[in-house]
């Protein structure tokens, strides 16, 4: 008897199928969407927060409105440009034999403080080395045996291993960050040997969506996103 399913045998959506279909493709477009907005919204709000209280009143645009025209309204963003201004003059500024002086002297009294030269020590070189080049970006995705042999993880090569960790190694190592799902801003530094490392295809930013998709959107060969669906896992 033959038993495979004809297409007349296939169900068909309702109204509510249709509905809710159409909410779930909606829903796809709009979130990434809002939950951009809203932390762009959230992230200016804060750092108003932070710089309106030290701008005059001369030059702030809400409480000139509030003068003039008795009129509250929240501006968005008048602190994100103020301090986008203060901080190009001071980078200006640390530019010149003054401003170099100056930094000199400061960072001079802060070192001589047990606390705070450990948090401004450690802040700088974070800060630094953020912003200083194109070397602190990823190079390439590649899966690495973790947390055992056998079981392979998404992981981001940062560099070849240096100073003493890479003296140490009995072969040439790599500095790989491992990213936990679904926040991958969160992780794991591992040196790995080369050798035990599979650069794969896929750019960065694709193995980024895999993770962050706990692994149901992955790149195809055309390298576009493509999700999974109805994967048979067991009989």
């Amino acid at each position: 008897m033959n038993l495979e399913p004809k297409l007349s045998d296939t169900p068909r959506r309702g109204p509510l199928g249709t509905l809710r279909a159409n909410f779930l493709t909606g829903l796809v477009v709009i979130a990434p969407i809002a939950v951009t907005l809203w932390l762009i919204w959230t992230v200016v709000g804060v750092i108003d927060g932070w710089v309106l209280p030290f701008i005059p009143n001369a030059y702030n645009p809400a409480v000139l409105l509030k003068q003039k025209f008795d009129v509250d309204v929240d501006i968005r963003g008048v602190g994100v440009v103020f301090f986008l201004i203060f901080t190009v003059i001071i980078g200006w500024l640390a530019k010149g034999l003054l401003g170099r002086s100056f930094i000199r002297w400061t960072e001079g009294i802060v070192t001589q403080m047990p606390v705070v030269r450990s948090v401004y020590g450690g802040l700088k070189q974070i800060v630094e080395t953020v912003v200083s080049s194109s070397d602190t970006t990823f190079e390439r995705a590649c899966m690495v045996e973790y947390p055992r042999r056998g079981i392979w993880a998404i992981a981001f090569i940062s560099t070849n291993a240096k100073g003493e960790i890479a003296q140490k190694g009995d072969e040439e190592m790599l500095s790989v960050f491992l990213p936990t799902t679904p926040n991958p801003t969160s992780g794991f530094l591992l040196f790995v040997p080369r050798g035990d490392v599979r650069v794969l295809d896929m750019s960065v930013e694709d193995a980024a969506k895999l993770v962050i998709s706990a692994g149901l959107v992955y790149p195809n060969s055309e390298g576009k996103p493509k999700k999974i669906r109805n994967v048979k896992l067991m009989d």
